[in-house]
């Protein structure tokens, strides 16, 4: 405050200073005016003025110069305003004060963007009232310097006027900062202070402590009041006897106090001594007696002052703090054991100070060596996660302005760069003025129970994924009330926000005709405490039915029953699948009764049967309920001469592990009856050795068909020989004709093979040349004769691969003379590369033959055109035309045309069409005819490439 003053009080001679200064320029202006017209008496008062002047400016610099100084050692800084203008003026120190540099024009703008915000309103209400009403200022604020420090300024301004009479402050505003802290500092130390000097009464009430006056010439003692007291005394004005006070010390201890005086009084030095008192009332107290000599000139000690405290209760406290110390010691080594357990550390920060104490367990949390002192909050920043540091700090900076507690998790780095997570509690602690000056918290490693915690929930997670795949939730029922899981909810149809239902809602959701049931189940839990398993029908809100499965499991703890657990999982698709299955048992039941076909599943090794379909039994002539229950009665039913081979084919595949199928055995029924079975069993390689599942099937009707088919195989062959051999009666001529030009041409060729060996010079290379013709003309008749022969031969089908390209051009060239006899033009469209067919060569020419006659004799007399043509279709098949442009096939007989014994010729045995389509048919294929009346007709038919 006394800076203050001398810098206000040099603050106004300067501007005294200042005014005079200005007030000589103005003298000197004027006397300049006036000396043009003067005489030169007047020059000397001119230059005596000039040098009044350059005096008063050097002692104004000087005076500048001790006010900046002044300023500059104060901390304090002068300042001009003129209201009017707003013009403001400074010095260097109220530049610096305020954050600003020289070469800045100050403006209340500037000036108010610096004051702190909470200041703010309450500066500009203050200026508003300065500009109206001319008051002198004396205000305190804070201000806010771009690098974020916080000043306290004090500002003093005296209100005055100008030359033209407007309103001006001159003042000074000085930084107070160090001297609110010394201030705060100084409160705070005479807060201690006061309850030091508080606490020193309380201790001294609290510890009893009386003081005497032993007048050792008299030997009488004066008491303090404390001190009769003390020795249970009413206190007393004067002295008390000396011999009163002994015969009041405890008979032990009487020798050994007053030997302690003698020595005070010889030695002069200070003694102290405890010992025993007893007060009237027999009560026994412990004390403790102090006492310095007083001497007088001579040296003669004449007094002894002291005190004596009642140390009785002390001394208990201190048996008691003993124990309490051991139990102390004890506590916290169960206490550190218990940190260091928990992995919970303390700590302590100062706001004030910035410093930041640790317990050994935070040192540790962090990864460090506990060591005495504060920890450098930089390096702890450092350790925090970089993506969890500014959080924390936040939330501290939150704690510190609102008094809340401080609650955060963060990850941190050890230095061996280990990632714990700590959780952090810190609470806020506010001096006696209420400013926060401390936060004291707890820093906890819960980095196994965060990582326990993200395992809990991903078995949650995995749980109620599982819950919601099986459509099973679980639920729980106890004294606590009734839980239900989420996936439970979803199966009733419920929603979880109106919680679990009651006995009555949920017997309200059973189908009808299970609710009693249901209901007795409930009654015998509540009563019996028993648990159930069973299947049950629900009925959702929304009315869908749905099929659950219900399992309940009592809970007793030390037999006391405590409530239930259980399951429930929807097994709706999987009661219709069992129905499903039911009925489809039964419909394969039935099938296999009507096919003879029974399944079977066994392990033939160790003869244990698994599965046997009833029509096993039946196969084997035995009723399902009445049939053997081991392997050995269906072996006992193999007939004899068939039972060595089906054993031994059985015994081969389990040595090989493979499948087999037996395709034909008999066995004999207990009525005699003698049938025909195949069997076909199956190994999976996984499964143990002898394990076959397979079917059995009654081919006994089969067995007759087959016969009988092979018997109408038979007849249908002699009907196709006998239509070759009509069809060869039909081409007798043609035949004889092909076979007489091979002939004749053989006959030629050995005539003149004759002519060249007979002349004067034989011809060897002629006549060997006519010779070979001679060879080919009568191979040719003889492949004519054989494959005459071939069609007339009777044997059964053999399948070989067929080109039918080629097969088409021999019949063609086999017709060729009837062709040309008849005036049929013969056209062949076959197609190129077209893939070979597997089946009866004869049969299949047979079958051409066949068609193509019927279209040569069809065209008779007409000039027509036969048109053959072969090609390959999408569906692997060789499709083959047979075209004429004969006079067609009556519409009304188109499709008679195949039946047996019906024809549209005269001499016909309407059998050739009906066994060419029989053939085409056995080879997989298909024959169809096309007609249009008078126009022609065309017979196709399909061969697949193999059969």
């Amino acid at each position: 405050m006394s800076q203050f003053l001398i810098i206000l009080v040099l603050s106004i001679a300067l501007i005294a200073v200042l005014l005079g200064w200005r007030r000589d320029r103005r003298f000197l202006f004027e006397s300049r005016k006036s000396s043009q017209g003067r005489d030169a008496e007047r020059a000397a008062a001119l230059e005596k003025a000039n040098e009044d002047l350059r005096a008063s400016q050097a002692d104004l610099q000087r005076r500048w110069q001790y006010l900046a100084e002044a300023q500059r050692l104060s901390h304090a800084g002068t300042f001009g305003w003129r209201v009017h203008s707003g013009e403001l003026v400074w010095s260097d120190e109220t530049y610096k004060i305020l954050g600003f540099t020289r070469e800045t024009n100050p403006t209340f703008d500037l000036v108010f963007d610096r004051v702190h915000p909470e200041d703010r309103n309450r500066l500009q209400q203050i200026r508003d009232r300065a500009t109206q009403s001319g008051v002198d200022l004396d205000v305190e604020h804070r201000i806010l310097l771009p690098d974020g420090v916080t000043k306290f300024v004090h500002v003093v301004a005296h209100a005055g006027r100008d030359d033209s009479g407007d309103l001006e402050y001159i003042g000074v505003v000085t930084d107070v900062t160090e001297r609110k802290y010394a201030d705060e500092e100084r409160e705070a130390l005479s807060h201690r202070l006061q309850e030091s000097k508080a606490r020193l009464e309380e201790a001294q009430r609290i510890a009893q402590i009386g003081h005497y006056e032993w007048n050792l010439v008299a030997n009488r003692v004066t008491w303090s009041a404390e001190l009769y007291r003390i020795y249970g005394l009413p206190p007393q004005e004067g002295s008390i006897d000396m011999a009163m006070v002994r015969e009041m010390m405890h008979p032990d201890d009487r020798e050994h106090v007053f030997s302690a005086v003698e020595d005070v009084v010889r030695s002069g030095v200070n003694a102290a001594a405890e010992h025993r008192v007893v007060r009237s009332t027999g009560e026994v107290r412990t004390v403790q007696a102090i006492g310095t000599v007083k001497r007088d000139a001579s040296g003669q000690a004449y007094e002894i002052f002291g005190t004596v405290q009642d140390i009785t209760d002390s001394k208990r406290a201190e048996e008691e703090r003993q124990a309490l110390s051991r139990d102390l010691q004890e506590s916290k080594a169960w206490l550190e054991e218990a940190q260091h357990v928990a992995h919970v550390g303390y700590w302590v920060w100062d706001l004030q100070t910035n410093r930041l104490i640790w317990s050994d367990e935070t040192y540790r949390i962090f990864g460090l060596t506990p060591q005495e002192g504060p920890i450098d909050l930089d390096k702890v920043r450092e350790m925090i996660h970089p993506d969890d540091r500014e959080m924390v700090f936040r939330t501290a900076e939150t704690a510190a302005n609102s008094g809340t507690r401080a609650d955060c998790e963060h990850r941190l780095f050890r230095p061996n760069g280990e990632m714990r997570i700590v959780h952090s509690l810190g609470d806020l602690k506010k001096d006696s003025s209420g400013r926060p000056h401390q936060i004291f918290g707890t820093t906890q490693d819960i980095t196994e129970r965060k990582r326990a915690e993200e395992a809990l929930q991903q078995s949650q997670f995995y749980l109620s994924e599982g819950q919601r795949l099986a459509h099973m939730g679980s639920w729980a029922f106890n004294a606590a009330g009734h839980y239900w899981s989420d996936e439970l909810y979803k199966i009733y149809g419920l929603d979880p926000q109106n919680g679990a239902p009651a006995i009555e809602q949920y017997l309200a959701l059973v189908h009808p005709q299970d609710r009693a049931m249901i209901s007795e189940t409930i009654r015998r839990m509540q009563e019996e405490h028993c648990g159930f398993d069973q299947i049950e029908r629900i009925i959702r809100p929304d009315g869908q039915l749905r099929y659950i499965r219900a399992v309940a499991v009592p809970v007793f703890e030390k037999q006391v029953f405590k409530g239930f657990v259980g399951t429930t999982i929807d097994v709706t698709e999987q009661e219709l699948l069992t129905q499903e299955l039911r009925r489809e048992k039964a419909y394969l039941a039935e099938g296999q009764s009507l096919t003879h076909v029974g399944s079977w599943a066994t392990n033939f090794h160790t003869k244990q049967m698994f599965h046997l379909s009833d029509e096993v039994y039946r196969l084997h002539g035995f009723e399902p309920n009445q049939g053997p229950s081991v392997l050995e009665g269906f072996w006992n039913t193999i007939h004899p001469e068939d039972e060595p081979v089906v054993r031994t084919t059985i015994e081969n595949a389990i040595r090989t592990r493979t499948d087999y199928d037996i395709p034909e055995f008999r066995v004999c029924h207990p009525d005699g009856t003698i049938r025909f079975l195949r069997t076909i069993g199956h190994h999976n390689p996984s499964a143990e050795m002898g394990d076959y599942v397979g079917i059995t099937m009654d081919i006994t009707e089969r067995k007759q068909a087959e016969e009988e088919r092979e018997r109408l195989r038979q007849l249908e062959a002699d009907l196709a020989h006998i239509n070759r051999v009509n069809m060869m009666g039909e081409l007798a001529a043609a035949l004889a004709h092909e076979i007489k030009q091979p002939i004749a041409a053989a006959a030629a060729n050995a005539g003149a093979c004759l002519g060249f060996l007979n002349g004067e010079h034989p011809d060897i290379l002629e006549a060997r040349e006519a010779a070979s013709g001679t060879i080919g003309c009568a191979r040719r008749a003889a492949e004519i004769i054989d494959h005459v022969r071939s069609l007339f031969k009777k044997s059964l089908p053999e399948h070989e691969e067929v080109d039918l390209n080629e097969l088409i051009r021999e019949i063609a060239l086999l017709f060729k003379s009837d062709i040309r006899r008849k005036s049929v033009a013969v056209h062949l469209e076959l197609g190129q590369n077209l893939p070979k067919v597997v089946g009866d060569r004869v049969q299949l020419e047979q079958v051409l033959m066949n068609l193509m006659l019927n279209a040569i004799e069809a065209m008779r007399d007409a000039n027509g055109s036969l048109t053959i043509a072969s090609r390959a279709i999408e569906d692997g098949h060789l499709l083959i035309s047979v075209s004429d442009t004969g006079v067609g096939i009556p519409t009304d007989k188109i499709d008679r045309i195949f039946d047996t014994f019906f024809t549209t010729k005269p001499q016909g045995t309407g059998m050739g069409l009906a066994i060419s389509r029989s053939i085409v048919e056995s080879h997989g294929g298909r024959l169809w005819a096309a007609s249009d009346s008078g126009r022609g007709s065309t017979f196709r038919f399909t061969l697949p490439n193999k059969v």
